[in-house]
């Protein structure tokens, strides 16, 4: 893989050139490999495949949300919790689906991105007109593992809470 151009100098090392402040964008195919991963990740979880979609959250991965007192810890307990709500949305004859985009993704190490994207999740009832529920920002800490990306961190916050 192609290491990524760096960021503009920001900060000098004395003896050294200008080195970047900040993490520098990842390169093509490493950015064209996270679209693919958010694009299978939110539609396993708009088809009510709560425990495939929280496998794609390390063993020990974090789901931060503003609207909610505590981050949900773990990924059995964050595909129990995402259970729970498409099982709700199931039996409200409702199906939402969620549009992720403007992706933004910075290369921390070799093995670790991090991401800001925007989402707007949308929900039709059965035989109804789709309309916006919901808009949010999102920040992900994606780790290579097992030869994928996982998501060691994310944290949605909904706009307007």
């Amino acid at each position: 893989m192609t290491q990524a151009a760096p960021a503009p100098a920001t900060q000098a090392v004395p003896g050294t050139q200008a080195v970047p402040a900040t993490a520098a964008p990842v390169d093509a195919q490493t950015y064209a490999e996270i679209v693919q991963f958010y694009s299978h990740h939110m539609q396993l979880l708009d088809n009510a495949e709560a425990e495939e979609w929280a496998d794609g959250f390390t063993e020990d991965g974090v789901f931060a949300q503003n609207v909610k007192p505590e981050p949900t810890r773990g990924r059995d307990t964050i595909a129990a919790s995402m259970r729970r709500g498409v099982d709700r949305l199931k039996n409200r004859n409702v199906v939402r689906r969620h549009w992720l985009s403007m992706v933004v993704a910075d290369q921390v190490d070799p093995g670790t991105v991090r991401t800001r994207y925007y989402a707007v999740v949308f929900e039709t009832p059965v035989g109804g007109k789709a309309s916006v529920y919901l808009s949010t920002t999102g920040a992900d800490t994606l780790v290579r593992e097992d030869g994928r990306w996982r998501i060691k961190y994310r944290e949605i916050n909904h706009d307007g809470a």
